[in-house]
């Protein structure tokens, strides 16, 4: 029994460190990272387009641009692999880019720029885990459009592209009044591709958004999400030991979701992002999850 005991001990000790060799973030060499466009798998391709395909309402929506889904199998470090649909296709995305404004802040706060008080903290952690407008409005007031465009723009992370089709942008308050600085491309105020979205999980997981401390604080920000719907309520009920990072958004027809999951089984480890101009967006975001994981598995 003492022997059995033991043996139990060792298997449990021996799975937290190898879970604990792969915390997040990440530190791979600066060598070893590729870009994420380099990453692009035809394999992995191909099995997404046709799976999609098989549902003829998301057929539809993606012919139409109206759907754009990326998707980063990170279960293993040495063979990453990117597929997107829609990848540039820039649409509205809602609260989901309060992630940029959360990156300006870290990147402000590294600089000097902005003290990093308890007030801040906790605007920063409301602002994602519950989406709060107010708490991401006084953020956008402490950093102002200037200081959050530059960082989204900034050659170190180019989060906005007008060269590829755009990114990440926030130029409006979440509130009903204020002054704007709409994105140059298609003069949206709180905008997102999948592709850019992807890159900022992408970075944000090998500990280069600012740096390995200030990224692995936007992970402690971004876990844990006070809401439960779209991605994250399918993998509630299928992953329920899974770390999840998140940040959504919804606005009348538009919805978006992106999340990283991180799953203590390394088969489960993988990035997705879903753009959706659609009445029923919600519930196509939340019905992704399994042919994802299913397309991730048999590729």
């Amino acid at each position: 029994m003492k022997k059995i005991h033991l043996n139990l001990l060792f298997l449990f000790f021996a799975s937290s460190f190898l879970f604990g060799q792969n915390a997040l973030p990440l530190q791979p060499k600066d060598s070893t990272l590729q870009p994420l466009g380099k990453l692009l798998n035809q394999k992995l391709q191909i099995k997404l387009e046709s799976e999609l395909n098989k549902n003829l309402k998301l057929k539809n929506l993606i012919q139409r641009k109206k759907l754009a889904i990326g998707i980063i199998d990170l279960r293993n470090q040495n063979n990453i692999a990117y597929a997107r649909i829609n990848g540039n296709n820039m649409m509205y995305a809602a609260s989901l880019p309060k992630i940029a404004v959360l990156l300006a802040a870290m990147d402000a706060i590294e600089k000097g720029e902005l003290l990093e008080t308890p007030v801040v903290k906790k605007d920063m952690k409301l602002m994602i885990s519950k989406s709060s407008n107010q708490a991401a409005t006084r953020m956008i007031n402490r950093l102002g459009f200037d200081k959050i465009e530059n960082v989204l723009t900034d050659k170190k992370y180019l989060l906005y592209d007008e060269e590829h089709g755009g990114g990440l942008w926030v130029g409006k308050r979440y509130a009903s009044s204020g002054e704007t600085n709409r994105e140059p491309l298609k003069n949206l105020s709180h905008a997102a591709t999948v592709n850019q979205v992807c890159r900022f999980y992408y970075l944000l997981a090998n500990g280069k958004l600012v740096n390995y401390k200030r990224s692995k604080e936007m992970l402690g920000i971004l876990e844990n999400p006070a809401l439960h719907h779209k991605f994250v309520n399918t993998l509630n009920q299928i992953a329920p030991n899974a770390r999840l990072f998140r940040k959504s958004g919804s606005w009348k027809n538009f919805h978006s979701d992106s999340i990283l999951v991180w799953g203590k089984d390394p088969n489960r480890r993988y990035i997705l992002v879903a753009l959706v101009d659609d009445a029923s967006g919600e519930k196509i975001i939340r019905n992704l999850v399994k042919p994802v994981e299913g397309v991730l598995k048999n590729y």
